[in-house]
């Protein structure tokens, strides 16, 4: 699989020269390419691609940080997915508080619609809220929660799963129904390698997953993504 092999030594190389380890994380928490160097990470925040259109607050580098148990089972999965030429694509998981309030301000500013058509297209940026899709508090911010697709393991390309990754709508539902058979399929793998590693889904987001039995279930964290 040379995507992965090239991954994996991009993973080393940032690990053995130290660029993603520069701050004392708490305890309980790891840079996942520690445990899994080989993880492909695009965090979207830390881009301009995401439903706000900006780098996030708290997101200072491409690096995924999560806690040690949902990293080591995070590594099963990966390694799962490998044995039939996958393997994971990852575009969030710990997320400062900082971030979540920096998306709480975004939506009180109606008039900021930049990225609605490829996001939101059919939610009305003032129901952001009443509907769900933002929240003041995100299991994100406890650091056992991530986002993720599944990838071709020779190419690195998503497979795919029927809408884009954070679509505000039903389309994103893990059973929604008006989408192709092999879109259902690819969701379905995903489903189901997640919740065999102890990963519990969310129904209205086919790419959020969270850890049974996570560590912190009632601290939200804010030190940034560095």
């Amino acid at each position: 699989m040379r995507y992965k092999t090239l991954i994996y030594l991009v993973g080393f190389a940032i690990l053995t020269l130290g660029f993603n380890q520069n701050q004392s994380l708490p305890k309980g928490f790891v840079y996942a390419n520690s445990v899994i160097p080989d993880l492909d990470v695009e965090l979207r925040y830390y881009s301009t691609n995401n439903f706000v259109g900006d780098t996030i607050d708290g997101y200072k580098a491409n690096t995924l940080i999560i806690t040690n148990g949902t990293a080591e089972k995070l590594k099963l999965v990966q390694e799962e997915l490998q044995l039939h030429n996958l393997c994971l694509k990852v575009y969030d998981g710990y997320r400062p508080q900082r971030a979540v309030n920096h998306f709480i301000r975004w939506a009180k500013e109606l008039n900021d619609t930049i990225n609605k058509q490829q996001f939101y297209p059919r939610v009305n940026k003032r129901n952001l809220f009443k509907e769900g899709y933002i929240a003041s508090r995100s299991g994100h911010s406890r650091g056992s929660t991530i986002d993720l697709t599944i990838a071709d393991g020779e190419t690195g390309e998503p497979l795919d799963m029927g809408s884009p990754y954070d679509f505000f709508g039903e389309q994103s539902w893990v059973d929604y129904k008006d989408i192709t058979e092999e879109q259902k399929k690819n969701r379905q793998l995903l489903q189901t390698v997640m919740l065999k590693h102890n990963f519990r889904n969310y129904s209205k987001e086919w790419w959020h997953f969270t850890l049974r039995w996570e560590p912190f279930t009632e601290t939200y964290f804010d030190f940034e993504v560095e």
